[in-house]
């Protein structure tokens, strides 16, 4: 799965949990850039993520996340995907 189909995902899901259909997700966006990204909707986005790409995050990896870019190379390996 490469970047963009990954970007494409994550936007319909950062959209929902945030509940903002104009919401741009791109790869520099962090949690300081959203408003309504507090704990809660910190875990309801995790919890979203692992549901949508079927997958389980360790707590080091959920971590080491500064930004979508971040979440995007963690995701890629195992969301089967090469490089984009």
């Amino acid at each position: 799965m490469d970047n963009t189909v990954i970007l494409e995902q994550l936007t319909g899901i950062f959209r929902e949990v945030f509940d903002d259909d104009n919401l741009v997700v791109t790869p520099e966006l962090s949690a300081k850039d959203v408003p309504d990204w507090d704990s809660v909707n910190h875990i309801r986005l995790v919890v979203s993520i692992e549901t949508e790409f079927k997958l389980r995050f360790t707590v080091e990896e959920i971590e080491k996340l500064q930004n979508v870019g971040d979440l995007v190379k963690l995701l890629q390996p195992k969301a089967g995907g090469g490089q984009s």
